[in-house]
């Protein structure tokens, strides 16, 4: 680590104590963009990168609601606001026991970059609560919802701050936190994304993480004269990302094996082909099982329970040409990474967040596998967000072909970029420094023009 690097680093630590996942994120980009910093000392000069770490706005606020017994509950609510400068803060709302603060910081300053790869005017925000949708009734869902806008509709609307979904918030979520913003603003905008299709929402929405992740992928892979046709693949999680992540995969050719919740995962050496898939979408979509009720449908597969003193997950220790970690963050340590490289794994394309601790991504670098990081691989989703965005200004919506080849084409552009700027840059093949820069530049330029702000 550079002097600039741990000086900066000592200051983010110091400021944002018990962060650990902000810190990580944090510490990623600044690596990757000190060498831009060398070559544009205003860059440096304007405090660039002090003010992209620095979010614009944080809010926190409680959330009150009344479950089924009549018993009053209480949440609390965040929305981080990280940056503006190319557009609208855009960014997911996450319902999980584990949101806290540090968490939504790293995902707003992730999204950041990654909403500036995209090419569409958007800027970086994240939020969401600690209330735990699951076992909880439509009503209680509704209830919080309902309470949860009604502090955060003063603060979003279709041109400042469109938030979308993430974990724990799907179609059911964002239809009861619209019809709750309508209702009290009077008026019926894009102001949230992945809304229902007869509703303003955009076709492929649901898909376009998971299909981008594989179009980036399948990019990667171009660069070798190869393709995902006959690859094993490894998927961790089994919600919307890991859904349409083996649809496409499937789709191309390729064969998932792998498929996971927090209680553990499957393991089915036949392939998860579409008719098992569309089991798990009911499983998972109508029906919110666990995945270990798998082996008792189909029997070529195998359950593992998750053990959390082991120091490995034993998913990533399959044999397998490709990885596509589509869970959550840090799900991929440096064990694992070390088990992903000996089971013959050479190329990862990350679905979730952060996925990888910075051990496995320095092991990934070191071994010059073709590692996509989530902040490009993952883009998809937010790119069709943008897209969706455009659709309601228009009043139209676009068939599905048409979203799809905007999604294909923004993935390659994604792609493209990230390898120009880091050839451009000394680091030729490293994705990770490609995206970093490619998506720091943008911003960093936006912020130069607008001034101290």
């Amino acid at each position: 680590m550079s002097d600039f690097v741990k000086s900066l680093m000592a200051d983010v630590t110091a400021k944002n104590e018990a962060q650990p996942e902000f810190h990580q994120a944090v510490e990623e980009v600044a690596g990757s963009v000190q060498v831009v910093l060398d070559r544009h000392p205003e860059y440096r000069s304007n405090k660039i990168l002090e003010r992209i770490i620095e979010p614009e706005r944080v809010l926190m606020f409680r959330v009150p609601w009344v479950n089924d017994q009549g018993e009053v509950q209480i949440n609390r609510g965040f929305r981080i606001e990280m940056n503006s400068a190319i557009g609208p803060y855009k960014g997911g709302l996450r319902f999980h026991p584990s949101v806290n603060l540090g968490i939504l910081k790293f995902l707003a300053f992730e999204q950041v970059f990654k909403n500036a790869l995209t090419t569409l005017p958007m800027g970086g925000g994240k939020g969401g609560s600690d209330f735990d949708p699951k076992g909880k009734s439509d009503q209680e869902v509704m209830r919080f919802c309902q309470s949860f806008m009604t502090e955060l509709q003063r603060h979003i609307g279709p041109n400042t701050d469109v938030p979308a979904g993430d974990i724990g918030v799907g179609g059911r979520e964002i239809g009861f936190l619209f019809g709750q913003y309508k209702r009290l603003r009077n008026e019926f905008t894009g102001v949230l994304t992945g809304k229902g299709l007869n509703w303003g929402g955009s076709l492929i929405r649901p898909e376009a993480t998971g299909y981008g992740a594989v179009y980036f992928a399948a990019e990667m892979l171009k660069t070798r004269n190869d393709s995902l046709k006959g690859k094993t693949c490894l998927v961790s999680g089994s919600g919307n990302v890991a859904q349409y992540t083996t649809e496409k995969i499937n789709e191309l050719g390729g064969k998932v094996i792998t498929l996971s919740d927090s209680g553990g995962y499957i393991f089915d050496p036949d392939g998860i082909d579409s008719k098992k898939l569309a089991w798990v979408m009911d499983l998972k979509n109508v029906r919110r099982g666990r995945m270990s009720e798998y082996t008792r449908q189909f029997k070529s597969a195998t359950y593992t329970e998750v053990d959390r003193t082991m120091d490995h997950n034993p998913l990533w220790a399959h044999k397998a040409d490709c990885a596509f970690p589509s869970a959550t963050q840090n799900e991929v340590n440096g064990v694992d990474a070390k088990n992903l490289l000996a089971g013959g794994v050479f190329v990862i394309s990350e679905g979730a967040n952060m996925p990888t601790t910075q051990d496995g991504v320095d092991l990934f670098l070191d071994k010059g596998i073709l590692y996509g990081p989530g902040k490009a691989a993952n883009a998809g989703g937010v790119a069709v967000s943008g897209l969706e965005m455009s659709q309601n200004s228009l009043r139209m919506s676009w068939p599905r072909e048409e979203v799809d080849g905007h999604l294909k084409r923004i993935m390659s552009d994604i792609h493209q970029n990230c390898v120009e700027t880091a050839e451009r840059f000394g680091m030729k093949g490293n994705y990770v420094a490609g995206a970093n820069i490619a998506g720091f530049l943008k911003v960093a330029d936006a912020m130069i023009d607008q001034g101290v702000v």
